[in-house]
């Protein structure tokens, strides 16, 4: 499948994509904010540079997207093995993985809790999303009963 961009435009538009204050986090924070969550953005000090930082429950919030986090692996890959500069993406896209599963592991050894959304889930089901956070803040505060509050 061959891209129906030129060079010049398949470049311009991967350079204007964002690492920070994408659409997903500002949503996700707006609603959090809204809730009276107070948050940092993305700590630089944490592995992975998480986007969404809930110190004092030591909850480390990510917002991927689909393609470069590779969403559906099994069904990507064998689509982005027909298409052109196949070998690019492939690597790109599992180096993402094993990046994303190596900061997973960082986190936890250093205790936090790692929360991974995935941005369609954000746009479409963002009061899911944020139930799965305070879900995970009430587990935190029945664990460590001896927070005052």
């Amino acid at each position: 499948m061959a891209d129906v961009l030129t060079k010049e435009q398949r470049h311009k538009n991967m350079k204007n994509i964002k690492n920070r204050d994408t659409k997903i986090e500002v949503l996700l924070r707006k609603e959090l904010w809204n809730r009276g969550y107070r948050y940092r953005k993305n700590v630089k000090s944490l592995p992975g540079t998480p986007d969404i930082v809930l110190t004092r429950y030591r909850i480390a919030i990510f917002c991927d997207g689909e393609f470069f986090h590779g969403k559906d692996w099994e069904i990507l890959k064998p689509r982005l093995e027909r298409g052109d500069n196949s070998e690019f993406w492939i690597s790109k896209i599992s180096k993402n993985r094993e990046h994303d599963d190596a900061v997973n592991k960082k986190l936890l050894y250093e205790g936090w809790t790692v929360i991974r959304f995935w941005g369609n889930d954000i746009k479409k089901h963002l009061d899911e999303c944020v139930r799965v956070i305070e879900e995970t803040i009430s587990d935190f505060i029945m664990a460590d009963g001896s927070m005052d509050y």
